[in-house]
């Protein structure tokens, strides 16, 4: 079973159908949908195999209607109920491009997973939104220290270049080396930051994950898998028309590329199994399937 533990919050998908108007009205369509990285790859990956998340949302009406709405999805929801559900209003412009306006609000105030919301899991996923906030970021650290001791193989995904900046580039490094996940997956900006891929080859930061498989993604460009000790992995992305809201992809990826690897341990089949749950959500508002 693929574990995942991250926010579980409501995303407000803003549509731009022209230029953003400061001070003034802007056409657009707005969508509501279930949201959070976390949740997200929890979501597609309900669809693909079987599936828990692990999160706090509020003690509110919109907690009960995500939680439900994720096990309508086939996930084993297991959450902490307190304070209120966050909101994430998504910006997307004509391009699919997004901007984010986040209030986590519930999602960072985990601060007990039991053991047995770990049995049965082979492997572990974790959003690094988790690890900025409190006590969701010390909570999250316990459990990959859990879940190493118990041969859980964990994968981490670098979430975003402004999580980055929050939480310091170099505390996150020192996390990484220290934590030693399996996996540690990001796009191209993110890894870059890090200096770990630099134009798809081993940044100077690369060495200091000797035991880590990092899978950096590039939108419709290859994606590439470095592997200690083996030539790297280039894996083309199939072509996708129409492209209009890039939002959720990279969790999607995660949601394919995990799952995938769990059925075959075949990294070139879980890219594959990644960029085809990818494409499902790039025609779609936020971190949906059509």
């Amino acid at each position: 079973m693929l574990g995942i533990i991250g926010d579980l919050v409501e995303d407000v998908v803003v549509w731009l159908s022209e230029p953003l108007r400061h001070g003034t009205d802007t056409e657009a369509e707005i969508f509501h949908t279930r949201g959070g990285s976390g949740a997200n790859v929890a979501s597609f990956a309900g669809r693909l195999g079987p599936t828990r998340f692990i999160g706090c949302v509020g003690n509110d009406n919109l907690g009960t209607a995500l939680v439900q709405d994720l096990e309508a999805e086939g996930v084993d929801v297991r959450v902490q109920r307190k304070h209120v559900t966050g909101t994430v209003i998504i910006l997307i412009d004509q391009d699919g491009e997004r901007s984010m306006l986040p209030n986590r609000a519930a999602a960072t105030m985990l601060d007990e997973v039991p053991d047995e919301w770990l049995d049965g899991l082979e492997l572990l996923h974790v959003s690094a939104y988790s690890f900025n906030g409190a006590p969701v970021g010390d909570t999250v650290i316990d459990v990959i220290r859990r879940a190493k001791r118990r041969g859980i193989l964990v994968s981490i995904d670098v979430s975003s270049t402004g999580m980055l900046a929050q939480y310091g580039i170099d505390r996150f490094l020192d996390l990484m080396v220290d934590l030693a996940p399996d996996f540690l997956i990001g796009n191209q900006s993110e890894m870059a930051c890090l200096d770990v891929v630099v134009d798809g080859k081993p940044g100077t930061n690369a060495a200091r994950l000797t035991d880590t498989i990092i899978v950096t993604k590039a939108g419709a460009d290859p994606t590439i898998v470095h592997q200690p000790g083996s030539e790297p992995l280039t894996v083309a992305v199939p072509p996708v028309p129409a492209v209009r809201d890039l939002t959720g992809a990279g969790d999607a990826f995660a949601a394919g590329f995990l799952t995938s690897y769990l059925a075959t341990h075949d990294l070139q089949k879980a890219c594959v199994g990644g960029h085809s749950s990818a494409a499902l959500v790039l025609c779609s508002p936020g971190a949906s399937a059509g």
